[in-house]
């Protein structure tokens, strides 16, 4: 098939919108060329390749701009979008979407998810910051909790900014969970709701 070139202007707002959309340029994998030249708020971009390698790559590209703007600039409700694995590889932390959703619900943030788009109040670097803490204390306890109890232990570990094993300890206490020797593990002996319920009630009582 026949090569030929497109060229594209983007124009982005400030420094930071232009790193962050070269940085996610620079990781897409396309059979098309790309040549980016950039001064002041204007990035012009060169494509190279065959037609179809050619719509492939603005179709990218437009993509990725919108992404990094949506994460950069709150909408009029003061909300940021976010796609939540974009998330999870700038944090170069990967942790289940209920664990970030059900923290940012406890940290009073608004939260609306859907198909793998987050919406929440939480800035980009907030967010980042947020997520490379909850890898943190993952690592802590992952290999003596199941997944179920770490969607309780760690957002309440966040949200009370408490050290994930005292939680585990409380838990047992509370009768929410208990220590299986034969696993080596802890496990849930009520339901993720009903614990997760039952254990902010008494830690909001011992706050007081």
């Amino acid at each position: 098939m026949k090569a030929g070139k497109k060229v594209i202007v983007i124009h982005v707002k400030n420094d930071v919108e232009k790193e962050e959309f070269m940085k996610e340029v620079q990781k897409l994998n396309l059979p098309a060329f790309i040549y980016v030249h950039g001064k002041l708020n204007t990035l012009k971009i060169n494509i190279q390749g065959t037609k179809d390698e050619i719509r492939d790559a603005v179709y990218k590209i437009n993509e990725i701009h919108r992404r990094v703007r949506s994460r950069l600039y709150a909408n009029k409700k003061g909300l940021y979008e976010y796609v939540i694995d974009d998330i999870f590889r700038e944090a170069g932390v990967s942790i289940s979407a209920p664990i970030l959703l059900k923290t940012l619900k406890l940290l009073n943030e608004v939260v609306q998810f859907e198909e793998g788009t987050l919406k929440t109040t939480l800035s980009w670097n907030e967010i980042v910051e947020l997520v490379k803490r909850l890898g943190a204390l993952l690592a802590q306890v992952t290999l003596q909790t199941t997944r179920q109890i770490r969607e309780v232990v760690l957002p309440v570990a966040v949200a009370h900014d408490l050290d994930p094993e005292e939680i585990l300890d409380i838990m047992v206490e509370l009768g929410l969970a208990e220590y299986k020797e034969d696993k080596f593990k802890y496990e849930l002996v009520k339901n993720k709701e009903q614990a997760m319920e039952l254990l902010l009630k008494y830690l909001e009582g011992e706050e007081k």
